[in-house]
């Protein structure tokens, strides 16, 4: 495949991605993801901010929104009485929760991938208020 082709099949990805009405997944949430959900005493010590930072990144938004999320996540988990897990979980979820990373923990992980930062249109918000739990 050369550069030509490549260009080509990503402009379409990127107008097809901007064209169509896309529809949100039901919420679905794994917990911490790919770190614990909690201690080896407690294992579920934070597992309740994980799911919440989930709802948030399920729909999607805004970069603000995500940095809003973000930093709540950090607040619930230290809350918790581990401040260097917050911080730490902080970290993770700014560096891989991107939502230009074909990840199922990205923001925006409901939508079609490549959705991006954007506000969400009163049709999607309508739909993310039917189908969150």
């Amino acid at each position: 495949m050369n550069i030509r082709s490549v260009l080509l099949t990503v402009a379409l990805l990127i107008c097809t991605a901007c064209s169509t009405e896309h529809h949100i997944k039901p919420f679905s949430t794994d917990g911490c993801s790919v770190f614990p959900d909690g201690t080896f005493s407690h294992k579920t010590l934070w597992l309740q901010c994980c799911s919440e930072h989930d709802l948030a990144y399920w729909q999607g938004g805004t970069y603000e929104q995500r940095l809003d999320a973000d930093q709540q996540l950090r607040a619930c988990v230290a809350q918790t009485g581990e401040d260097r897990i917050s911080q730490l979980m902080l970290a993770g979820v700014r560096v891989g929760g991107t939502p230009y990373l074909p990840t199922s923990f990205r923001w925006g992980y409901g939508w079609p991938y490549l959705r991006g930062y954007r506000e969400l249109t009163t049709a999607e918000a309508l739909q993310v208020s039917e189908k969150q739990p």
